[in-house]
């Protein structure tokens, strides 16, 4: 049972990185999209975007959370206690964020609307980078087992913390100017079209820098994480690998809708790779999923209670993303059309 629970909680972690890390990622290229002026049009192609939806992302991290706390509560409490750090910055980024998408479109004076949408931008960088550097340093065996906390600056202030931000922050941008290209032609707006292809090429190539300089640093830093990636993770390395370059073909080539999902493959892979990799320890190496596990009966109630959730939630999920993609929910933020 403690595998079932351990698979469980890794759908969450990928379903977060794929929806929520596009929704953090639009927020990237908010942030670099220049002043009030140049950057109105493609705030407004990711306001359209991701306005009916960006709530629900954070539905996969509040599953998360409660597997983890539930299934595994010794890793629960070694993460929270030596991470508190990042945890904080990372829950202080998505209410910031949520609060200030929502003000940035219900005022008037354009002074505060862009402070507000200064502070969306920055939080949706912010975000990631932390969840990235807790993943950093979980997987470098900097968090102690036995629900210990181990050293709050070390443990996510650290070469392979770094890195885990950095590419978490890169492997966004890259996956929300895919999904962006694709909302833009679906309104229909080549110059946004061309805009965000541009950007998604740029981005794909600055994370496969950014990974493949991160195995030099998992190699002297990480020394089990690197040992699983070359071995039976690397299947998984390649495939992702192999998706990034078809993502990037696809996207020269005006294929838009295999381009997005191509990179949520490349994504998705990368998140299966670092599982497989640290298998079979939630704390490398000093914490296994078996040892960590709640009771099964505990687990079993998880079970059953994710079953309803498939059967209850996730087709009213399926359902939101299905009417924003075909345009039939009003964008937030965005003026109704009205009879003349």
């Amino acid at each position: 049972m403690s595998t079932v629970a351990a698979v469980i909680l890794f759908i969450g972690i990928t379903g977060y990185a794929l929806f929520g890390g596009a929704d953090f990622g639009a927020g990237f290229w908010d942030l670099t999209a220049g002043g009030t002026k140049r950057g109105a049009a493609p705030r407004e192609v990711i306001d359209r975007s991701i306005g009916p939806v960006w709530e629900v992302n954070h539905t996969w991290l509040i599953f998360v959370f409660v597997v983890l706390w539930t299934c595994f509560p010794v890793a629960y409490s070694s993460i929270t206690l030596t991470l508190f750090v990042p945890l904080t910055l990372a829950a202080l980024g998505i209410i910031l964020r949520g609060a200030s998408f929502a003000f940035r479109h219900a005022l008037l004076r354009t002074r505060d609307r862009r402070a507000f949408g200064a502070v969306f931008a920055c939080s949706s960088v912010l975000v990631p980078y932390c969840f990235g550097a807790i993943a950093g340093g979980i997987a470098s065996g900097r968090v102690p087992d036995g629900g210990q906390a181990g050293d709050p600056v070390d443990s996510w202030i650290n070469p392979t913390s770094v890195l885990g931000g950095l590419l978490a922050v890169c492997v966004t941008a890259f996956l929300a100017a895919t999904y962006l290209v694709w909302d833009a032609r679906r309104l229909a707006d080549d110059t946004m079209v061309e805009y965000f292809r541009r950007r998604a090429v740029g981005a794909a190539v600055v994370a496969g820098v950014v990974a493949g300089a991160g195995v030099f640093v998992l190699r002297a830093d990480a020394e089990y994480l690197f040992d699983g990636l070359t071995s039976r993770g690397l299947p998984l390395m390649i495939l992702s690998a192999l998706c990034g370059v078809v993502t990037l073909v696809l996207l020269t080539q005006d294929e838009h809708r295999g381009a997005r999902l191509s990179a949520v493959g490349a994504v998705f892979l990368v998140v299966v790779g670092w599982g497989v990799a640290q298998w079979d320890y939630m704390l490398p190496e000093t914490l296994t999923v078996e040892n960590a596990a709640a009771p099964s009966g505990t687990i079993w109630a998880v079970v059953v209670a994710t079953i309803a959730a498939v059967v209850l939630i996730f087709p009213a999920i399926g359902l939101l993303f299905v009417m924003s993609q075909r345009g039939l929910l009003p964008e937030e933020g965005v003026p109704e059309p009205t009879d003349r």
